[in-house]
């Protein structure tokens, strides 16, 4: 089993809030049922994951859902030294028309080139 394919069952996982089924995680991932089982068991050893009995069309599967959010990396957030704009925004616009998202990304662009 690869990190890869236990970080990407981990962000599916996370990505559901109301968590995902082990019968259709199999699947996204595009594994089998038993690789699967063992993903999902070292997730749930580690602590990262909750493991609830479910019954979907009187078939037994198990619930899956996140015990801990993934942490962000808040330098996400950076573009140089400057925060991305709407964190705490009040306003009411697209993303596509903000003056000052576009500035932040343009800040982003020029410091990733710098670099």
């Amino acid at each position: 089993m690869t990190d890869e394919l236990f970080d990407e069952a981990l962000r599916v996982i996370q990505s559901k809030s109301d968590g995902v089924l082990q019968s259709e995680l199999w699947k996204l991932l595009d594994v089998d049922s038993r690789k699967c089982s063992r993903i999902v068991k070292r997730l749930v050893d580690l602590g990262m994951v909750e493991r609830h009995e479910f019954r979907k069309n009187g078939i037994k599967t198990y619930l899956l859902k996140s015990t801990k959010k993934r942490v962000i990396d808040p330098l996400l957030l950076m573009a140089g030294d400057h925060l991305v704009p709407c964190v705490g925004c009040e306003r009411e616009c697209t993303v596509e028309s903000c003056e000052l998202l576009l500035d932040w990304m343009y800040e982003l662009a020029v410091s990733d080139f710098e670099e």
